[in-house]
């Protein structure tokens, strides 16, 4: 189990250690830099979960984003797979998947601009999940020669959209793990309007490295992911938060709750959350687990 012990949450959240958890994707290899993880997952309209995650091996980094459906959120079946080669990028990391009010999916993928520390997000739209890989790419979020912008959670809000990106600052060599979470906002979820930092590490702290939100629930609590040094980094932690009237995230506590990256939250319609997230094995892999939380924690 993931969940770090002695340590209780600040605050109710449905995080890693709630319930069994299952590997739903095993590491692509043994050894450090292979990885199946940083999921995102949503329902479809017949009450299947369609889960996407990112599959990267040492020698490749990001190589690919894998995506699958599954009846009981535990046992997944691929169905589209998309090579880094399909965007023109170096390497490719967390997607999110948002279901659109007409039915059809939209998956945004964070890809590394090749030769550079560069990231940006791309756009497709298809149908259905299985037909992804055959959508034109468009640029959703750019970043520019300051920024790398990558890992987005998207949300539908009303007649809106919202997005808290994973921001990578360029500005110094050598330092651009260092990360912050923007928020922004869109009418159709193409166009967007960037609102500035919402979330950032605190000094001395656990999260001293960055702040990566993960997921975000409709009542306004979030977790993140934290790392408090530079050789953290792919180690990261989760964290809690809570979203402020002025659209502001406050983090939770003086510790993390799970040890735990890129954890994804899925309300489920009667009742409880069904959880994925990255979790790392004793040989330096990491591996894609999921877990049914009845309660909050």
């Amino acid at each position: 189990m993931p969940a770090l012990p002695g340590t209780p949450p600040p605050t109710n959240f449905p995080a890693p250690g709630a319930g069994r958890a299952t590997v739903a994707a095993p590491a692509p290899q043994e050894g450090p830099g292979a990885w199946a993880g940083a999921p995102t997952a949503a329902l479809d309209a017949d009450g299947t979960f369609v889960v996407a995650y990112r599959v990267r091996v040492a020698e490749r980094r990001g190589t690919t984003v894998v995506i699958a459906r599954s009846a009981d959120g535990e046992r997944l079946a691929d169905v589209a797979k998309l090579d880094k080669a399909h965007f023109g990028a170096e390497s490719l990391e967390r997607p999110a998947l948002v279901r659109t009010d007409t039915g059809r999916w939209r998956m945004y993928v964070s890809c590394a601009t090749p030769d550079s520390k560069h990231w940006w997000i791309g756009l497709l739209e298809a149908a259905a999940p299985e037909e992804l890989p055959h959508a034109d790419v468009q640029i959703a979020f750019g970043g520019d020669q300051h920024t790398g912008v990558k890992d987005p959670v998207i949300r539908r809000l009303g007649g809106g959209w919202q997005a808290w990106i994973c921001c990578h600052p360029l500005d110094q060599p050598g330092e651009e793990d260092r990360m912050t979470t923007a928020y922004a906002t869109s009418e159709d979820g193409r166009d967007w309007s960037t609102h500035g930092t919402v979330l950032a590490g605190r000094p001395g702290a656990w999260d001293a490295r960055g702040a990566r939100v993960t997921a975000v629930l409709a009542d306004g609590r979030v977790s993140y992911d934290g790392r408090a040094r530079r050789d953290q980094n792919f180690r990261e932690r989760t964290g809690l938060a809570r979203r402020q009237p002025s659209g502001l995230l406050k983090a939770c506590g003086s510790e993390p709750i799970a040890d735990a990256r890129y954890l994804e939250v899925v309300p489920l319609p009667a009742g409880g959350h069904r959880l994925y997230y990255e979790a790392a094995r004793p040989d330096g892999s990491h591996e894609l687990r999921t877990e049914l939380a009845r309660s909050e924690r």
